[in-house]
């Protein structure tokens, strides 16, 4: 009887909790956040904008992820590489902007980091 009243009130918190993250939208928010997502002769485009906190003259590290076979039967080893930096130059809106390759070779699908000291 109180089942279906207890169930919609928890649905709703659920929901509201998961505001911020329906703001971003999913791809953004769970798949594409820290991508390097073009690369052109105008520089490179990555998935951190305003929402993520990303300002003009930010340094990023950049990381390309490998993987190695794990034991026999386990799971594979995934590892991640510094391979350069990129400084942010323009923010578009809340999910991209276009970065300067400070050092390295960052590539498309390489995946960009604020370090946090």
């Amino acid at each position: 009887m109180f089942k279906k009243p207890i169930m919609a009130a928890l649905a709703g918190v659920v929901l509201l909790g998961a505001t911020p993250v329906l703001a971003q939208g999913v791809g953004h928010t769970f798949f594409m956040r820290g991508s390097i997502v073009a690369k052109d002769n105008n520089g490179v485009v990555v998935c951190i904008g305003k929402s993520d906190g990303a300002e003009v003259g930010q340094t990023l590290e950049v990381y390309r992820v490998s993987v190695r076979p794990g034991p026999s039967k386990g799971s594979p080893n995934y590892q991640r590489q510094l391979i350069g930096h990129v400084t942010v130059d323009q923010i578009y809106d809340d999910h991209f902007a276009r970065v300067g390759v400070k050092d390295g070779a960052p590539a498309k699908n390489d995946i960009v980091e604020l370090r946090k000291d």
